[in-house]
């Protein structure tokens, strides 16, 4: 089996204080993983020191067992919410044809077999009506459908998201979902920043518990165990006494 992601010891510091430690782990093509930890763990550092987005201080990342400059139109990532401009001037369609561009080029116009694939794009999302509105016009789910339509428009075979589902309503939360597990049944690999862990078991085929350093990868039903999530949260979870005994 080929491995969409390959993280090897990884370290990642912010004005001298260490974010990441040693962090080493790989993910099968296929698969649907979430990343998940306590606040500060380093989820989302994690997430843009492998696609580049931040400075690493030493270690390497291959994505589809390449480096990322060799695969980048294959590798998709859907950023937080907040760490988006909604004041910007473009419509619906215009930003899922963005996911187009890396075929394109940024200098060449869109033609009519790339506007028929955002439709279909957004049509996937449940967004088609809403084409010609402006993107800071919608609601937080409907413009988080939305960025999942430019990533499906991309074509990539490594889709990479930052908790997608902060902030949304409940439909749109189950939309992302069908698609995301859709897309890994297709052989696509998805990578999750997760925060919700009573929705992990149904959500994923494995996960990476960090806090800063890793503290375990592997199948949902091995990580969510009480012992193991221990090591990562001080404060004890509730939800787990329920669902596995108590702690």
């Amino acid at each position: 089996m080929k491995h969409a992601l390959t993280v090897r010891d990884l370290y990642v510091s912010y004005h001298g204080t260490e974010a990441l430690q040693g962090i080493s782990f790989s993910i099968e093509q296929g698969k649907m993983a979430g990343i998940i930890g306590p606040n500060g763990a380093g989820k989302s550092t994690l997430l843009k020191a492998i696609l580049d987005l931040i400075p690493r201080d030493k270690g390497e990342v291959r994505l589809l067992e390449r480096p990322l400059k060799n695969v980048r139109k294959s590798v998709s990532y859907v950023p937080q919410r907040n760490d988006m401009d909604w004041t910007f001037p473009i419509n619906v369609l215009d930003t899922v044809l963005l996911g187009t561009y890396p075929e394109l080029g940024l200098l060449r116009r869109p033609k009519k077999r790339h506007k028929d694939w955002a439709h279909h794009c957004l049509e996937k999302v449940g967004m088609e009506a809403f084409a010609k509105r402006q993107i800071g016009e919608l609601s937080g789910g409907q413009q988080q459908r939305v960025f999942l339509a430019r990533a499906l428009a991309q074509e990539a075979e490594l889709f990479c998201l930052d908790e997608p589902f902060v902030g949304i309503d409940v439909t749109s939360e189950e939309t992302i979902v069908a698609i995301l597990k859709e897309l890994r049944d297709q052989g696509k690999t998805v990578l999750v920043v997760h925060h919700d862990l009573t929705k992990a078991d149904s959500y994923f085929d494995e996960l990476i518990l960090l806090n800063k350093t890793l503290i375990q990868k592997g199948p949902v039903s091995d990580i969510l165990d009480p012992e193991v999530m221990m090591k990562a949260y001080e404060a004890q979870l509730p939800f787990l006494q329920t669902k596995r005994g108590a702690i």
